[in-house]
């Protein structure tokens, strides 16, 4: 404005916003500003809005393009995240128990450290069995195996590499496994993201899992904001600052929650506890497990760091290992507890929030009476 004197010709209609473009079938949105028109959040805001359109959005020196998504011919609901460790798993292991009631369910889990080839894991597997994986050089703690455990469904594990801005990874494999759990027709299929990718599948609804922790540059800046716009529901791991954020984005519900640990089996005596949860929240896990009971010795926050895990492990001497289904769980602890002839159990986490299961039963009830996402 402070350059122009008014009345200017484009030659392309004039829009006030992106939404409207749809009217004259906009194929792109080019970006020819800059600063001080708009700075990198607000253009971020305006790719993400851009893109849950369906648009590509393009700039001089970028190109943002929506995430491919494949059809999928079965209801489906699809949990993905922010980023790493925001509590997905957790949500999706509690998704799967609550949906069975209703209906017949499958997961199809993806991960960094998923088989080659899709796998189907009909039962939940014991530690003898992710033992056996281990000391067969694959990765035994696996997402879909964590699912399989905890969730107590059938789950179809699948891997991924890499993870564009928006969600899409570089290779993956979900394609198969969406085929191996349509070749099952259940009722539902539940497709689960992998730290901040999507599953490459075009599901009917979709739930964002926002971690607490994240700032609200981030949660709901960057391209996160595309993931809380194309979402149907929001659930933010611990509240906090991002969840008035995100409320600014969306008309959907966004609910605040917590992860309570929960151990997946009998536990006995004094207990060591391993998890890949930050070193800030270990005396929040050391309390709930003692309002559960338990006599605590030790928490660990070193599951992701090997040499550092197999340090503390030299230290403790208790009846009974917790330890989360992730990163060294089994070729570390797990083997560890073998040798000493201490008791190994898993550790899960209850998602307590108000209202969680009646929106996922809602959504789920939606996805059924809808269909596939258009």
């Amino acid at each position: 404005s402070e350059k122009l004197r008014g009345g200017e010709d484009y030659g392309v209609p004039l829009v006030d916003s992106l939404a409207a473009g749809l009217d004259h079938d906009a194929e792109v949105v080019v970006d020819l500003s800059d600063e001080p028109v708009l700075g990198p959040p607000d253009r971020l805001r305006l790719a993400s809005r851009a893109l849950a359109l369906g648009l590509p959005y393009v700039g001089a020196d970028f190109r943002f393009d929506p995430p491919a998504l494949e059809p999928f011919e079965l209801p489906s609901l699809g949990i993905v995240g922010t980023g790493k460790r925001v509590g997905k798993t957790a949500v999706g292991a509690h998704a799967a128990r609550v949906l069975s009631e209703r209906y017949d369910v499958v997961v199809v889990a993806m991960g960094r450290g998923g088989p080659a080839e899709p796998e189907v894991a009909e039962t939940p597997p014991t530690i003898d069995d992710l033992l056996a994986l281990s000391r067969s050089g694959r990765h035994a703690a696996s997402d879909y195996l964590e699912d399989a455990v905890l969730g107590g469904v059938v789950t179809i594990g699948c891997r991924r590499a890499g993870g564009g801005l928006a969600g899409a990874p570089f290779v993956s494999n979900v394609s198969e496994g969406a085929a191996l759990a349509a070749e099952r027709a259940p009722e539902l299929v539940i497709f689960e993201g992998s730290g901040a990718a999507f599953p490459p599948i075009a599901t009917s609804k979709r739930m964002l899992v926002v971690g607490g922790g994240q700032s609200p540059e981030v949660a709901a800046g960057y391209l996160n904001a595309y993931r809380i716009l194309v979402s149907d529901l929001v659930l933010v791991i611990g509240g906090g600052d991002s969840v008035a954020a995100i409320r600014e984005l969306t008309d959907v519900p966004v609910l605040e929650a917590r992860l309570r640990p929960r151990p997946a089996g009998p536990v006995e005596g004094a207990v060591a506890v391993f998890t890949t949860a930050p070193a800030d929240a270990r005396g929040a896990i050391r309390a709930e497990l003692e309002e559960q009971g338990l006599d605590v010795q030790h928490v660990s926050s070193s599951l992701a760091d090997r040499d550092a895990l197999r340090g503390e492990l030299e230290n403790v001497d208790a009846e009974t290992i917790l330890v989360e289904l992730k990163a060294a769980a089994i070729d570390v602890v797990a083997e560890a507890a073998a040798e000493r002839g201490a008791r190994l159990v898993l550790l899960g986490s209850d998602v307590v929030a108000d209202g969680l299961d009646e929106r996922l039963l809602e959504l789920a009830d939606e996805a059924v009476r809808e269909g596939v996402r258009a």
